[in-house]
């Protein structure tokens, strides 16, 4: 009886157990199912169905300008060297001799007939004295003369004195008349030589340079002692290609800026070079210049040439782009996706960038930026004033 009461007792307490404890079990083994079921749902299930109604990116919006046709002036820039309009060599115009004093130095400002330079004349004025004199006895000899025939012509009535008489005395003061003439002519050229002694500027201008001291001695042969520009013009002869100079004419405005110097000086173009230099393939345009002291003959300097003017589209510099292959811009099309352009620039200025080729002016150009976009990319176009 224990026995079995006992037995019967472990059964009732084992047997109802065992179920429960394998319930349990599968309970939280469904559990832990549903948890990774509901986790691979919205990892895989939920989160693609997000991707796929994600929306697209919007295009972003660039600023960009339709430049149109401005007129624009065509500048030449040149490069040259300043010098005198007129350069005036000044030298020995006579025989020449020691100079004995020199009246003017460089940059100083000269009259028309001005002496420069005085030569020495000590020998030819004592030649001029002597022939002054000798006109003087000529014309003591002459009124001799004519008072001779005076007094013939009044007894040659009287039959005192014969008509051949006569007209010896009127040879003798005919002849003596024309020795005062020759004494005359004598006396002034000696005059005239010594005045052409004296080194004189044979126009009003500047003095450029001196190469007469006192003492030297001078003659025609002394070449150049003098340079002055006549009238104090100055100009600039700049150096330019066959293609600049094709364009170019007279009356063109220029603006000519000496080296090391910020101050620049108006001037015109004078004169266009009628021949190219077969070495270099260019030739010069010569710019007439106002004078001034702070431009100074030999110098070098840099111009800034208006050759006419042209109708080119103006674009902002944000909007020239560069690489490798040259100059380019973003153009937008209808689609408003960016395609490249390759340009060619020209005249760079406060008003923008010329194109002189690659862009009619009616395109929609970005204009800044484009160094983050791409070629085929999608934008939202937002027009800016050109």
């Amino acid at each position: 009886m224990n026995y079995e009461t006992g037995s019967f007792t472990q059964d009732r307490l084992d047997g109802p157990a065992a179920p429960a404890s394998t319930r349990r079990r599968w309970i939280i083994a469904a559990i832990v199912l549903l948890a990774i079921a509901a986790g691979a749902w919205a990892i895989w299930g939920r989160g693609g169905k997000e991707a796929e109604a994600a929306p697209t990116p919007s295009a972003p919006a660039v600023s960009v300008v339709v430049p149109g046709r401005s007129t624009v002036d065509r500048t030449i820039a040149a490069t040259g060297t300043i010098a005198a309009r007129r350069d005036l060599p000044v030298g020995v115009a006579g025989e020449g001799g020691m100079i004995t004093r020199v009246l003017v130095e460089p940059g100083q400002w000269v009259r028309a007939g001005q002496v420069l330079a005085t030569v020495d004349r000590s020998v030819q004025t004592q030649t001029a004295a002597s022939l002054a004199a000798q006109v003087q006895v000529a014309r003591a000899d002459l009124t001799l003369a004519q008072a001779e025939l005076d007094r013939a012509a009044q007894l040659v009535d009287r039959g005192f004195i014969s008509k051949a008489d006569l007209q010896r005395r009127t040879a003798t003061r005919d002849a003596a008349a024309a020795r005062v003439k020759v004494a005359s002519a004598n006396a002034g050229e000696a005059r005239a030589r010594n005045g052409r002694l004296d080194i004189r500027a044979p126009a009003e201008g500047l003095i450029l340079a001196r190469a007469a001291e006192p003492g030297q001695i001078v003659g025609a042969g002394s070449g150049t002692l003098f340079r002055m520009a006549m009238g104090g013009q100055l100009e600039m002869r700049a150096q330019l290609s066959e293609s600049d100079l094709a364009g170019l004419h007279t009356g063109a405005r220029a603006t000519v800026t000496p080296v090391g110097q910020s101050q620049s000086f108006a001037g015109q173009v004078w004169q266009v070079s009628p021949v190219i230099d077969q070495q270099t393939r260019q030739g010069i345009a010569r710019i007439a210049l106002r004078y001034d002291p702070a431009l100074r003959p030999g110098g070098f300097a840099a111009a800034q040439i208006v050759g006419g003017v042209s109708q080119v589209p103006l674009l902002p510099d944000s909007a020239i782009q560069s690489d490798e292959q040259g100059s380019f811009v973003y153009v937008v099309g209808k689609d408003n996706k960016i395609a490249r352009r390759g340009v060619t620039l020209g005249q760079v200025s406060d008003a923008g960038v010329a194109i002189t080729q690659g862009l009619n002016g009616t395109e929609r150009v970005v204009r800044s930026a484009g160094g983050f976009l791409s070629p085929g990319q999608q934008i939202k176009p937002v027009r800016a004033k050109a």
